[in-house]
């Protein structure tokens, strides 16, 4: 049974991570074709994410409420629609408008599984199994690179997005058809009564404790993994296309080896009373490393891979956050709190890529038409010190409650 409700879940959640992550090797073709730049790109990537953050509060009420099921199964119908207006767009507003449509319309693929998992997995697993979940978002961060920049090169990054639209509809179907019917009873509680209950967890110490830093870390890591690694690796690194696709592939790995490693530690530490909570705090710590470091010049592909797969793989670290959330709050709120956190996360991940563009776009261009590097390494300082602010908040947060 619990494969059952896996399954579909992970499917749906391998699509929401290939949707966001395939901006990155497609830039440039978007730059070329419709005379993109640096902020612009910046802007239609994470419009992404602040499509996905205004769904998180009321997707919260609808999860806990109708049940994931019927939810991510809408949802995915949307994010069809906007795959499909993606591949048809000829103007920036357009464009602009599909990749919101896309951010709406995989808002719930994590989420939804999440509140699943609460119903059918034994709390002291749920960080194992939602470990596994995220490995199958890291699977689709792989699909996002080498095997997309092969498909666009067969049937054009247009192409590319009509494939992706007919895999939502039938992930939406399969996920429709196959998760069982249990506890899609609706909500006793009234819809005022529900919303209320956020109350409960913005008036969390815990919550407001680790919030920060946690929003802080995964903007960093959306902001660059989903999009500026790939022109990193082209204007600073100086690959060619076909190592970049590489490049970005053997970060993609360092993901999904992240999110299962991650979820696999985590279930063997609470053995040892250590809660996700606590990893998710050292592994996002541990993450401001590799971001340093890539401050610095380094003229070897080897290098070069190393320091990103070790940010890939220690930027998954916030994700433990969330069943840490499951693990602290009442389960009829897993909805809610997990999107409470989501909505924070991904309004800061929107800010953070497209400022990161817009810093970039400060320094003149290169004469080879790439972007200079003094503007990334001052987007990457603007992203260590909002996740150093995060880390003075932690500390100082039990001096301001009094305990």
């Amino acid at each position: 049974m619990i494969v059952r409700i896996f399954l579909p879940f992970a499917i749906g959640y391998f699509l929401s991570f290939l949707l966001r992550v395939v901006n990155a090797v497609i830039a440039p073709d978007l730059i070329s074709e419709l005379d993109l730049s640096a902020a612009d790109l910046g802007l239609l990537t994470s419009t992404f994410f602040i499509a996905f953050a205004l769904t998180q509060l009321p997707l919260g009420v609808l999860l806990d409420r109708y049940g994931p099921r019927k939810v991510e199964s809408i949802f995915l119908v949307l994010a069809a629609v906007g795959a499909f207006l993606f591949s048809w767009a000829e103007s920036f507003p357009l464009l602009i408008l599909a990749r919101a449509l896309i951010g709406f319309g995989v808002s719930a693929c994590m989420m939804a599984a999440f509140k699943a998992y609460v119903s059918w997995v034994p709390k002291e697993r749920l960080a194992l199994i939602n470990g596994c979940h995220l490995a199958a978002g890291g699977l689709g961060a792989i699909a996002g690179t080498a095997p997309v920049e092969f498909l666009a090169d067969f049937m054009g990054w247009r192409g590319v997005f009509i494939v992706l639209a007919v895999m939502a509809l039938t992930i939406s179907a399969l996920i429709y058809i196959v998760i069982p019917r249990r506890g899609e009873v609706p909500a006793s509680e009234s819809v005022a009564k529900q919303i209320k209950d956020y109350g409960l967890v913005f008036k969390s110490p815990f919550f407001w404790r680790i919030m920060p830093f946690t929003v802080m870390s995964q903007a960093a890591f959306f902001s660059l993994q989903a999009l500026w690694s790939g022109p990193w690796l082209r204007d600073v690194a100086g690959f060619e296309r076909d190592i970049v696709a590489w490049g970005l592939t053997l970060i993609a790995i360092a993901v999904f080896t992240g999110f299962l490693v991650g979820g696999i530690v985590t279930d063997w530490m609470r053995r040892h009373k250590v809660s996700p909570i606590t990893i998710g705090f050292y592994g996002m710590l541990l993450c401001m490393i590799p971001q340093a470091l890539l401050l610095f010049e380094m003229n070897s592909f080897f290098l070069v891979s190393i320091v990103w797969m070790a940010f890939g793989l220690l930027g998954t670290a916030g994700y433990l956050i969330y069943p840490g959330f499951s693990q602290f709050f009442p389960s009829h709120l897993a909805g809610r709190v997990n999107t409470a956190l989501n909505s924070f996360v991904f309004v800061v991940a929107f800010i953070g890529q497209w400022a990161v563009g817009a810093v970039i776009e400060l320094w003149p261009a290169q004469a080879s038409g790439g972007y200079a590097g003094e503007g990334y390494q001052a987007g990457i300082i603007m992203l260590l010190v909002a996740q150093a602010l995060g880390v003075v908040w932690y500390y100082l947060f039990p001096m301001f409650k009094g305990k």
